[in-house]
């Protein structure tokens, strides 16, 4: 399966560089559900990214008729050599590589003085605070240097500002370097073409909302995508795409895809388009960009949206929606009694449907959003962000803003009895509104006890979220206060037989 998995992976990458022109470089750019996540102002390992690129690049280069060895220094620091690809592609054939070298001992000073013991060096340093030069055999670098002059005597160096080498030594190397051992045709120069995955890139979507004070609930979208490149090189005038989504890369990171329709609102002169590719769709920048080394690059993904609706929500839930998965009953009266003990701030939520009808209608890349308002003079106000994941078309997005400054909630347990095979617990929720005018609060409950259950007493009608939350909801009178009340009723079988 995973080499199913590799395989897939492969075709995608091939079909993304044939839909540049046969001889561009290009680079596609695949991404995690949690690259979001990085603050791209710190360093980063670069293997700790989540992500990664496929890079196809060519070189025109000197080839010999027979075997001979041939050198392409023109890779990222982070390659994984296990990836790469060979090709003459304007004269199949003209070589077979025999074997493949991955050369990344690179040029320092730790490495040159290694490669330089037994050898003569000349070093400057300060001999009672005059300058001294020494040259000699370098017979140790352990704790400092330790020279033999031509007389035979040795001196001991723990501080110098300066070692002069005759030469680069051999085995030495200024940038990580690709060394094929080649069988050749021909003695003419060839395009090469050079395909490998890279790690220390990724990208993600970052969207910024801007809601009209004006309208109960609209607002225009605008969205970029943010691509890191912490690879090890720079990319200049590359194609570029990037796929929404992880990949299995045969026992690296157990991943996924998702399914990416094309949309209306993508226009071909927009940023990005998107096309399909064996089972996956992903995006295709129409021309050439720059990625530098150590960089945070931003493009718009597709043009401004304006007057997309949506809906305010007041939202009640001390456990923030958190999923319970129990093997067994848990009978202990006083199971998470701290959520009981303190008041719950009622988080603000604005949502809204990805629809063709709502002008969006496309999956949505993982990717942090940003909320902004006007305030009365018209100036941007900065009102809260959050995240969301690949959102699928037709799905709903909630947005959690912040805490309501006046509506609070209070969760408290009233009773619990226990049974032989059942338990009962009831809960009080008093929510308090200060405001002049009503407020609308849905309050989420998650049965956490046991997967069987029933309400058995409620004071509002409750609604079946999934299959352990329930939701109220309630209206809260203007400076007034509500509490909503319901006991649940937990059955099991015998857990002895």
């Amino acid at each position: 399966m995973r080499l199913l998995y590799l395989g897939c992976l492969f075709l995608v990458a091939a079909v993304v560089d044939n839909a540049l022109a046969e001889n561009n470089d290009s680079l596609t750019i695949y991404s995690s559900t949690v690259g979001y996540n990085i603050n791209q102002n710190q360093h980063i390992h670069p293997q700790q990214i989540p992500g990664f690129g496929v890079v196809k690049q060519h070189k025109i280069m000197a080839f010999k008729k027979g075997r001979f060895e041939l050198a392409y220094d023109d890779v990222s620091v982070h390659i994984d050599p296990t990836t790469v690809t060979f090709n003459t592609p304007d004269n199949p054939g003209a070589a077979v590589i025999l074997d493949q070298n991955y050369q990344y001992d690179l040029v320092g000073s730790d490495s040159l003085l290694q490669k330089y013991i037994d050898k003569t060096i000349a070093v400057s340093y300060d001999k009672g605070g005059e300058p001294s030069r020494v040259k000699g055999q370098l017979l140790s670098t352990e704790g400092g240097l330790i020279l033999q002059k031509d007389d035979g005597s040795l001196i001991t160096l723990r501080d110098w500002s300066e070692i002069s080498f005759p030469e680069l030594p051999g085995g030495l190397l200024t940038k990580p370097t690709l060394v094929w051992l080649l069988d050749s045709k021909t003695a003419k120069e060839q395009l090469v073409a050079v395909s490998y995955q890279t790690a220390g890139m990724t990208w993600w979507a970052d969207y910024i909302l801007e809601l009209d004070r004006n309208k109960d609930c609209q607002f225009n979208l605008n969205a970029w995508v943010s691509i890191i490149n912490q690879s090890g090189k720079s990319f200049h005038d590359y194609g570029l795409k990037l796929v929404a989504g992880d990949v299995n890369r045969g026992g690296t990171t157990q991943v996924e895809y998702r399914q990416m329709p094309q949309a209306s609102f993508m226009e071909k002169d927009a940023g990005f388009q998107e096309e399909s590719v064996f089972e996956y769709h992903q995006y295709a920048l129409p021309r050439a960009v720059t990625l530098p080394q150590n960089s945070t690059k931003q493009i718009q993904l597709f043009n401004p949206i304006t007057d997309i609706q949506c809906e305010r929500t007041l939202v009640f839930d001390p456990f923030n929606n958190q999923h319970f998965n129990r093997s067994r009953p848990v009978t202990n009266a006083d199971y998470l009694v701290y959520v009981n003990q303190k008041e719950t701030p009622v988080v603000a939520q604005i949502q809204f449907k990805n629809s063709d009808k709502n002008k969006l209608g496309m999956p949505l890349p993982a990717g942090r959003v940003r909320v902004n308002q006007s305030d009365s003079e018209g100036r941007l106000t900065f009102i809260g962000a959050d995240q969301i994941d690949h959102t699928a078309n037709k799905q709903t997005v909630a947005l959690t803003l912040g805490n309501s400054f006046d509506v609070n909630g209070e969760r408290r347990q009233t009773n619990f009895t226990r049974g032989k095979n059942q338990a009962q617990e009831s809960f009080e929720i008093k929510l308090t509104n200060g405001k002049k005018i009503p407020e609308q609060v849905t309050v989420r409950e998650h049965l956490y006890r046991w997967t069987n259950w029933s309400i058995s007493e409620q004071s509002h009608k409750h609604n079946k979220i999934n299959a352990n939350s329930i939701e109220f909801n309630v209206s809260v009178p203007a400076e007034g206060e509500i509490t909503v009340k319901y006991t649940v009723v937990y059955n099991w079988p015998d857990m002895n037989n």
